[in-house]
């Protein structure tokens, strides 16, 4: 097993290293473990098991959730949430902060990705606030931090993938995300509250009085989203949908929306049809390739024996639980979170099965830490989002993001201590 372990790693690290895409390192390790450790023929296996991850039913909703947010993403939503929601949080210690944290929440539930909650909300709240005095370094942080929130928060992207990966079901996966992510919500907007109380003087003073009708007038523009929600989630919430189904629905809504916003014509359209199907081919070939290393792995037999050997150490799942979290946020800094995911299930799932682990609630343990990975350099997606958006150096980015690093660290803790928070509407929704 060592040296089957110091081959593969070396391996890994040599291709990704040399910028070979991470769907062919996948496929290179897996050919040269069944080739070089077996006598299957490698061949054969990757043909089969290739096809095999091209045809899931489950994976169908991915590019439909993926077009749906390339939609929303050119559309005018991100100014209607600001204008929606500012109002509303004049009075709140550290103000039209929370506007960020709220609103990514909000886009999170339609987009499923990070780095578009990131780039939409963004491009309005970073010039609004800024302008309006608000301390810039805050500002960033806040968008980044709460950007992540697109992972979790269903529809989650990599919530499908983890679910294709580990043969889980995608509902009871994205019903089991939306506890946890109204828990970092609060966790980011309790942070901005006790910031804001430390240094008052950093905080503008608030704009205007704004009467409750004026208020209740400007959030006649958050019904669209709202609705837009209701449409997608709740109908696989109630079970109405399918995630599939649904995604279809939510690309639909999102397009009529769109076109009620003045926000898309032909060019627009083709746009975000091409953009949609640049991301779904990158997520489907690294699944293709994960498929080929998860069935290498297999015949090689590194999985079970590597869960033999930590099993062998008498961890408790306690310290199980901090090795891993360790290893995925070192992880994380070279890799972007669907190949983390990918990479990892097919050698992690045996020791965390044996170990007792529910498998939904690792899905979300999984998806926090690699929300993590989004804030962390060198290879953090939402860092260089903004970036790209304010020219600054990533470094200074990501220092701005530390203190949500460390809450969404301290999210990890209180779903390790009360995994309930994972496990109970899963629970709820299967019913007893």
């Amino acid at each position: 097993m060592l040296t089957l372990t110091l081959v593969l790693l070396t391996a890994l690290v040599v291709l990704l290293g040399s910028g070979v895409w991470v769907a062919f390192s996948l496929m290179g390790l897996g050919w040269l473990g069944i080739s070089q450790f077996t006598s299957i023929p490698a061949g054969d296996v990757m043909a089969t098991d290739i096809w095999s991850a091209s045809y899931s039913w489950e994976l169908t909703a991915l590019p439909m959730f993926i077009w749906m947010g390339e939609i929303l993403f050119r559309s005018r939503l991100a100014e209607d949430m600001f204008t929606g929601l500012a109002p509303w949080m004049t009075r709140i210690p550290g103000r039209l902060l929370h506007t960020n944290v709220v609103g990514c929440g909000l886009f999170a539930a339609v987009s499923g990705s990070s780095a578009a909650t990131c780039a939409t909300m963004g491009k309005m709240s970073l010039p609004e606030l800024t302008r309006r005095g608000y301390d810039e370094r805050l500002v960033i942080g806040t968008l980044a931090g709460s950007a992540t929130l697109g992972l979790l928060i269903p529809p989650s992207i990599i919530l499908i993938v983890y679910g294709v990966a580990t043969d889980q079901s995608i509902a009871r996966l994205f019903i089991a995300g939306v506890l946890p992510g109204l828990m970092l919500v609060v966790l980011f907007s309790g942070y901005l509250m006790l910031w804001s109380w430390r240094f008052p003087e950093r905080i503008p003073t608030a704009d205007e009085h704004t009467s409750l009708l004026e208020k209740l007038r400007r959030s006649r523009r958050l019904i669209p989203m709202l609705g837009l929600i209701v449409g997608v989630i709740g109908s696989i919430y109630a079970g109405l949908a399918s995630p599939t189904e649904a995604a279809a629905v939510g690309v639909v809504l999102s397009l009529i929306l769109a076109r009620w916003q003045g926000a898309m014509n032909r060019g627009i359209f083709i746009e975000a049809t091409l953009g949609a199907v640049r991301t779904s081919t990158m997520i489907a070939f690294i699944l293709a390739g994960a498929s080929f290393l998860t069935a290498a792995m297999g015949f090689t037999g590194l999985p079970s024996d590597l869960a033999a050997w930590i099993a062998a150490q008498n961890l408790s799942p306690y310290m199980l639980l901090v090795v891993l979290t360790l290893f995925f946020i070192v992880l994380g800094c070279f890799l972007d979170g669907i190949s983390v995911v990918v990479l990892t299930t097919s050698i992690l799932l045996p020791m965390v099965e044996a170990a007792n682990i529910d498998l939904i609630w690792f899905g979300i343990y999984l998806v926090i830490v690699v929300e993590m990975s989004q804030i962390t350099p060198p290879v953090g997606f939402n860092l260089f989002v903004l970036q790209g958006m304010t020219g600054k150096n990533i470094l200074s980015i990501a220092y701005a993001a530390l203190p949500f690093f460390f809450l969404m660290m301290l999210g990890v803790l209180l779903i390790t201590l009360f995994p309930e928070i994972a496990t109970y509407l899963p629970q709820a929704m299967s019913g007893p």
